[in-house]
C-alpha cells in the first residue's frame, strides 16, 4: 500500500510538471509577437513617421529641450530602454530568488509591457513622446519578463530535458510570431478593402500585439508555481544585494566563461538580425514587401531550426550541437557578401538560412547556461545572462557602423560581423562544460 501511494504521488507529481512545461510555452507564445510585429516590422518606421511630422524645418525633434533626429529618434528610445531594463533586471531577479514570488513579478511586468504595447493604438499625429515612453516600457518590461521567465527553466525541467523544453519553447515563440504577422500583413497590405487608413492598419497592429501579449499571459500564471525564497519577505537593499550577486559569480569562474562567449556570438546574432533589412535595402535594392516576406520566412523555419537542433543536442550534446551552429553563421554570412543585388531568391535562401540556425543557437544557449546556475540563484543568475543579451547589444551595430563608414560598403560590414562567431566559437571550445555544471552544484546530464 505504502509503494502504490509513492507511484501515485511520483505519477501526480510527474503530471503536474509536464502541466507546468506546458504553461511555460505559453509565455513565448504570448511575448514573441511584440518582438516580431511591433519591434521588428511596424513600430520603426512608423515612430519615425511620427517624429517626422512633429519636427522642425530642420528634421529636429526636441524632447526635454535636447535636439534630437528625428530619424534617430527610435533607435535612442531603444537605447533607454535598454539601460532601464540593464538597472531593472538584476534588482528584480534579486528580489524574486529572495521572496520566492517570482510568478507575480512576472505576472507585472509582462502586463506593464502588454499595457504599454496596446496603448500605442494612440500613437498618431504628432504624439513622438508619447511613442518614445510607451517603446521604453515595454522594451525594459520585456526584457525583465523574460528574464524572469527563463529562469524557471531550471526548476521545471529536468537536466536531461532542459535543450528539448527550452528548444519548444523558442518553437513556441517562433510559431506565434509568424501567425501574427501574416495577419498584420493581410490587415496592413489590405487596409483599403477592410475601410482603414495605412495609419489606422499600423496601429491596429501594434495594438493587437500587446492584447495577445496580455491575453495568453495567462496560462503561464495560472499553471507556474513559485518556490520558496531564500529568505521570504526578505527586503534587502536591491544594490547590495547585486553587489553579492556579482561577488558570487566571480566564485564561478567557468560559468562566466560561458557567459563572455554567449555575450560575443549572441550579439553577432542580435546585430544580424538588426542590420539585414538595412543591408537587404540599401545594398541589394530591395523592395520593403521582400523584406517583411523574408522576416516571416525566418520566422516559419526557425520553428523547424529550433526543434531540429534540440533532437541534435540529444544526441551530440548542447555544447557541440551550439558550435556547429557558429559555424553554420560563419557560412552563412559569408554567403551574404557575395549575394547579387536585386535577386530576391538569393536573399530569402540567406533568410533561410538564418531562420534556420537562429531559433535553436539561443534555445540551446538558455538551457545550457541553466546547468551553470548554482541551485536556488537561477533569477539573479539570468538576470545577469539578460543582461548580457541587452547589455552589450551596441557592439555588434557598432563594428557594422565603423566599417560601413570606413569603408561605403554594406557587404564589408556584413562580413564584418563573422568576427563574433569566430571568436565566440573559439571560447566557448575553451568552456570545460561538465567540469562547469559540477562546480555549480547541478548533476552532469550524459550529453552536455
Amino acid at each position: 500500500m505504502g509503494t502504490e501511494t509513492v507511484r501515485t504521488e511520483a505519477w501526480d507529481e510527474a503530471a503536474e510538471l509536464r502541466r507546468e512545461q506546458r504553461g511555460w510555452y505559453f509565455y513565448d507564445w504570448a511575448c514573441s509577437v511584440y518582438s516580431t510585429s511591433v519591434l521588428t516590422v511596424f513600430l520603426g518606421p512608423y515612430l519615425t513617421s511620427v517624429a517626422d511630422h512633429a519636427a522642425d524645418a530642420d528634421g529636429y525633434v526636441h524632447p526635454l529641450g535636447i535636439p534630437v533626429r528625428a530619424g534617430s529618434f527610435f533607435a535612442y528610445s531603444v537605447s533607454l530602454s535598454v539601460v532601464l531594463a540593464v538597472v531593472l533586471m538584476p534588482l528584480v531577479g534579486s528580489a524574486a530568488d529572495r521572496t520566492g514570488r517570482k510568478k507575480q513579478l512576472l505576472g507585472v511586468a509582462a502586463y506593464t509591457g502588454a499595457a504599454a504595447t496596446t496603448g500605442m493604438f494612440f500613437l498618431d499625429g504628432d504624439r513622438y513622446l508619447l511613442g518614445g515612453l510607451l517603446l521604453i516600457v515595454a522594451n525594459a518590461a520585456q526584457s525583465v519578463a523574460l528574464m524572469l521567465y527563463n529562469s524557471y527553466l531550471p526548476q521545471i525541467a529536468p537536466h536531461e530535458e532542459r535543450d528539448t523544453i527550452s528548444s519548444r519553447g523558442w518553437a513556441f515563440g517562433y510559431a506565434s510570431g509568424s501567425l501574427v504577422l501574416i495577419v498584420n500583413l493581410v490587415l496592413y497590405s489590405g487596409h483599403d478593402s477592410f475601410g482603414l487608413s495605412e495609419t489606422e492598419a499600423v496601429r491596429i497592429c501594434l495594438a493587437g500585439a500587446g492584447l495577445w501579449w496580455g491575453a495568453f499571459t495567462l496560462v503561464p500564471l495560472r499553471r507556474l508555481r513559485d518556490r520558496g525564497g531564500r529568505k521570504a519577505g526578505a527586503t534587502a537593499p536591491g544594490l547590495r544585494q547585486l553587489a553579492a550577486t556579482a561577488r558570487d559569480m566571480r566564485r564561478h569562474p567557468l560559468t562566466l566563461s560561458f557567459l563572455l562567449a554567449y555575450l560575443i556570438y549572441n550579439d553577432g546574432i542580435q546585430t544580424v538580425i538588426s542590420q539585414a533589412s538595412v543591408y537587404g535595402s540599401e545594398e541589394l535594392g530591395l523592395g520593403q514587401s521582400t523584406l517583411i516576406g523574408a522576416v516571416l520566412l525566418v520566422q516559419v523555419l526557425a520553428v523547424a531550426g529550433a526543434l531540429t537542433m534540440g533532437r541534435l543536442a540529444r544526441t551530440y550534446g548542447a555544447k557541440r550541437t551550439i558550435l556547429g551552429s557558429l559555424v553554420a553563421w560563419t557560412v552563412t554570412l559569408a554567403a551574404g557578401y557575395f549575394l547579387p543585388a536585386r535577386a530576391p531568391v538569393w536573399f530569402f535562401v540567406l533568410a533561410g538560412g538564418i531562420g534556420l540556425v537562429l531559433g535553436g543557437s539561443q534555445a540551446l544557449s538558455r538551457s545550457l547556461f541553466s546547468h551553470l546556475v548554482p541551485p536556488g540563484k537561477e533569477a539573479e543568475y539570468f538576470a545577469a545572462y539578460e543582461m548580457s543579451d541587452r547589455g552589450m547589444s551596441w557592439l555588434g551595430p557598432l563594428l557594422f557602423g565603423i566599417t560601413y563608414q570606413l569603408t561605403g560598403s554594406y557587404r564589408s560590414a556584413i562580413i564584418s560581423l563573422v568576427a563574433f562567431f569566430v571568436i565566440g566559437f573559439a571560447l566557448l571550445a575553451r568552456v570545460p562544460v561538465r567540469r562547469a555544471i559540477s562546480e555549480a552544484g547541478n548533476p552532469v546530464p550524459q550529453k552536455v
